[in-house]
């Protein structure tokens, strides 16, 4: 797989007294079985721009390459693109619709054209993969916690079998446990897949914590593309963005302002428990 953004920007209403100009000259490429950190305050382009990895909106200049082809080539199937590169929207629960929980995961396998038996093989590979128990199968989708219908409406995009898994704040709303549950099943099902992931969100944290590289937006432009440990090295930048560090990167530079001998480049907290306790010889 390899996905390629050469020189995009986008323009909402152009031409008219409400034209914005959402994207701004984004490069950016997506390698194969990352998982890449998109953040930036609200307003910086994120969402527009992941629209743009599985055709849902077309660059106003520049182009968007899957595979070496071009997706705004006229030639060019966006409907195989939207099988390959799986877009989960922020509360994607809202989604669900089908009278029972299998039936809904079963719906875009069946709608790409696959028999029912590869459908329903899918449906079960998937909802296992996220943690849904059989008992649920049958039940409908609306009478599930919101941790559970979350982990349904991504079952949905997995059966499709994507290459890429892009997510929207898809913690959204979920106490710290859930939000941590959903994490933890994402990095399971990319060390397991092998698919890229592309994460939105506005924790820092959760970041920090599960992406091998981050993208800082901001103005609908790219700031920084690096490792969380480069990124957030920054701190006093993303902070005039309306971003910062994660919690422990600023406690553990509040103890080396102190004096103690701690890495001040450790962005999770198991990496700064670790450090903490060299530290103090614990």
């Amino acid at each position: 797989m390899s996905m390629i953004l050469n020189h995009v920007s986008y323009v909402y209403n152009p031409g008219t007294p409400m034209e914005s100009r959402a994207l701004n000259d984004i490069n950016l490429k997506i390698n194969d079985g990352e998982f890449l950190g998109l953040i930036g305050h609200t307003g910086s382009g994120k969402s527009t721009l992941v629209q743009h990895l599985n055709g849902l909106l077309l660059p106003t200049s520049g182009e968007v390459y899957f595979n070496g082809a071009d997706i705004s080539d006229p030639e060019f199937s966006r409907k195989d693109l939207r099988g390959k590169v799986g877009l989960v929207f922020q509360y994607p629960e809202h989604q669900l619709f089908e009278a029972d929980v299998f039936s809904d995961v079963c719906f875009g396998p069946i709608n790409k054209g696959l028999s029912k038996k590869e459908a329903e093989l899918r449906a079960f590979s998937a909802l296992k993969q996220v943690g849904i128990e059989d008992e649920y199968f049958y039940q409908s989708p609306f009478d599930l916690s919101g941790g559970q219908k979350r982990r349904v409406a991504i079952a949905g995009v997995l059966a499709m079998e994507p290459e890429v898994l892009v997510l929207d704040e898809p913690t959204a709303g979920l106490d710290p446990a859930g939000r941590d549950e959903i994490l933890g099943m994402l990095s399971n099902i990319r060390k397991e897949r092998g698919c890229s992931i592309v994460l939105v969100s506005h924790s820092m944290e959760d970041v920090a914590e599960y992406a091998d590289r981050i993208i800082v937006m901001n103005k609908g432009s790219i700031v920084f593309d690096d490792t969380p440990a480069e990124v957030f090295k920054f701190s006093e930048e993303l902070e005039n963005m309306g971003l910062c560090a994660p919690e422990v990167t600023r406690a553990l530079k509040k103890l080396k302002e102190e004096g103690f001998n701690v890495d001040v480049s450790c962005v999770n907290v198991r990496d700064g428990v670790e450090t903490i306790s060299k530290c103090f010889g614990i």
